[in-house]
Parts: structure tokens; C-alpha cells; sequence
């Protein structure tokens, strides 16, 4: 976190009672240090919360920065003062801080404000010869649209290729090393410089410390966001050339009477207006051809098909007044009438 030390002369240059350029970064880069230390979901509201507060924050101070010519291009960097050399990290802060905004349908503008801001960061470094890094080239980060030798995996890699993926990961080894060891010298001197007991010579070193730990941080930043770049292009593309076909439409069912039985379909089809007639058995096979029927695809047992099977022909025998099974019906009728529910039951005790 930065340390509270004396900016009260960095006001608001128009001279209201606004907050005062040090406190804007202090604030700013503090939401940013519980954003990215939080074992809470990046997607979360209370993380999402401190993320637009920390960038309004820092938005507000690069708006002050500018307006007070802390930097120019002709200076050193031995001329810029002790007091102002944190503000170089405003653009590093506020392209982590886009980062980690999570609206899927702005992330391809967010990355590539992202992307701006790390390039605007590491530019000014460069400018003032912080430390020795490369620069990435502007043509590697504005494609408009991916290659096809990107898009197709299937094409074979030149030797051209192989040797500059050798010399990026020889080169992310070394910022990795050299990050370590920055950040190791950061938590040597952190507590003078936060306890306010650290001379000028300590706290300037601390605040350049963390420059060049941020110029190593954005190198990866800028490493990952060509890459999500490029998929979101890539998904932006596939989006536009196969969109979602629409699910078809179901044509509209037309009005009939549903018939028990052939004989009341004829007597219903003689009224005037006369609506289609369907009995119960057509409906059925109609909707079974067209597999809108509930069970369909659902397996049945071989025992709930035996019982539907003798439950269908025991009524249709009743159905066609079969002499067996309507004495079968009245002899059950007149049993269950002397016999209460239960009765005979000894397991249960019912």
C-alpha cells in the first residue's frame, strides 16, 4: 500500500474542497490491494463494489495528474521528486483494476482499456529509462481480426515461430526472477517507509522499487489479454457466421371433438357446423407418431405392462357386455359391500 507521506501540496487545482491528489491514489490503491489479496469470488458484489470505487478513485487522480504536468518527456527521471514518483503507477493500478471487472458482455472492451492502460504505463517507463525491458510492439496488440494460421490449429508451426516462443518464455523466466527478487527487497524496507521513519534516499528507492515490479506485471498482463483478445474475436467471429438457428414452430392445433368410440364420432359429425371427429384410440396413435405423448421413451416393467394389459381387456369385455366378466364385476361389487376394507388382513392387524 502506499505510504502516507507529505502531499498536501498536490490539491485539486481548481482549489475546491475536493479530495487531495495523495489520498485519491492512497484510496485507490488500497481497494486494490483487498481486491487482489480477497479470498471472495471475483464476481461477487462486494468485490465488484470496491473494484468501479477503486477506479473511480484513481480515474479522479490521473484526471488531477494531468492537469498538474507532473511528467513531461523531457525530463530525467532523476528530476521528478520523490513525492511524485508513485503516481507513475496510476495507469498500471487502473488497467488491474479493469481487469478484474466481470460484465461478460463488456469484456472485450474492458480488456483492450486494459490493454491501453498497461501500454500507456510501460511507455512511460521506457520514456524515463526505469529499467531495461522491451517494449511491445503496437502491430502484436491491435489486430482487428485473428489470422487464419491462429484460427487453425492444423498449421504447422515455422522455425521462425519456435524460436520466438523459446526467446518469450526465456524472457518471462528472467521477469519472473527479477520480480522475486523485487519483491523481496519491497518487504525489507516496507515497514520504514510505512512507519514514516525512512529517509528520502529509502522512500524513493521503495516507489521504484514498486515501478519496476509493475513493469513485470504488466509485461504478463499484456501477455494474457492478446491471448483473451483473440478468443473473444474468435468467438465473435463464430457467433456472427453460424448464428442460433430459431426452434421450429409447432403448427397450430385445429379444433375437433374427442369421441369415446367410432358410433359417437358419427353422431357428432353430422352437426352443423361439423368439427373434425377423433376417437380416443386415433388421438392416441396420432400423438404417439408425433412423440408428444408423456411416457414415450420411458421403458415400462414387464409386470406394470401384464397389469395394463388384463386392466384394457377386462374393460373392454364390460365395454362389450361379456356375461363372465360383468358376473366377475357384480360378485366384487357385492363383497366389498359385506366386507369392510382391510378385512382378512392378519399381517397388518388392519
Amino acid at each position: 500500500m502506499a505510504a502516507a507521506e507529505d502531499t498536501n501540496s498536490k490539491q485539486n487545482p481548481s482549489g475546491s474542497d475536493a479530495p487531495k491528489l495523495s489520498d485519491l491514489l492512497d484510496r485507490g490503491w488500497k481497494l486494490y490491494d483487498e481486491v487482489d489479496t480477497t479470498h471472495e469470488s471475483s464476481s461477487s458484489n462486494a468485490v465488484q463494489v470496491k473494484v468501479k470505487r477503486a477506479i473511480v478513485q484513481l480515474e479522479e487522480a490521473t484526471r488531477m495528474v494531468n492537469q498538474l504536468n507532473l511528467f513531461s518527456h523531457n525530463e530525467a527521471l532523476e528530476e521528478i521528486s520523490t513525492t511524485d514518483l508513485k503516481y507513475l503507477l496510476l495507469p498500471a493500478l487502473l488497467g488491474a483494476l479493469t481487469m478484474k471487472q466481470v460484465n461478460p458482455s463488456k469484456r472485450l472492451e474492458h480488456v483492450q482499456a486494459s490493454q491501453v492502460y498497461f501500454r500507456d504505463f510501460l511507455q512511460r517507463c521506457k520514456d524515463y529509462d526505469i529499467c531495461s525491458f522491451q517494449l511491445p510492439r503496437a502491430s502484436e496488440h491491435t489486430t482487428d481480426t485473428p489470422t487464419e494460421e491462429r484460427m487453425n490449429p492444423s498449421v504447422p508451426m515455422s522455425q521462425p515461430d519456435l524460436i520466438a516462443m523459446a526467446t518469450q518464455r526465456q524472457a518471462k523466466i528472467e521477469r519472473f526472477n527479477q520480480r522475486k527478487e523485487t519483491e523481496a527487497k519491497l518487504s525489507e524496507i516496507r515497514g520504514l517507509v510505512e512507519s514514516g521513519s525512512a529517509d528520502e534516499e529509502v522512500v524513493r528507492d521503495f516507489y521504484l522499487l514498486h515501478v519496476r515490479r509493475w513493469v513485470t506485471l504488466a509485461l504478463e498482463e499484456i501477455d494474457s489479454i492478446n491471448q483473451e483478445i483473440e478468443i473473444l474475436k474468435r468467438m465473435e467471429l463464430f457467433k456472427q457466421s453460424n448464428p442460433q438457428p430459431s426452434p421450429p414452430k409447432r403448427p397450430p392445433m385445429k379444433p375437433f371433438i374427442l369421441t369415446k368410440d367410432a358410433m359417437q364420432a358419427k353422431v357428432f359429425g353430422e352437426g352443423y357446423p361439423s368439427l373434425p371427429t377423433m376417437t380416443v384410440d386415433d388421438w392416441y396413435d396420432q400423438h404417439r407418431r408425433q412423440g408428444c405423448l408423456p411416457d414415450q421413451g420411458i421403458p415400462r416393467s414387464a409386470d406394470g405392462d401384464a397389469e395394463e394389459d388384463e386392466r384394457a381387456e377386462r374393460e373392454r369385455k364390460e365395454e362389450n357386455d361379456d356375461e363372465e366378466a360383468l358376473q366377475k364385476a357384480r360378485d366384487w361389487d357385492n363383497w366389498k359391500d359385506t366386507h369392510r376394507r382391510g378385512y382378512g388382513n392378519r399381517k397388518n392387524m388392519g
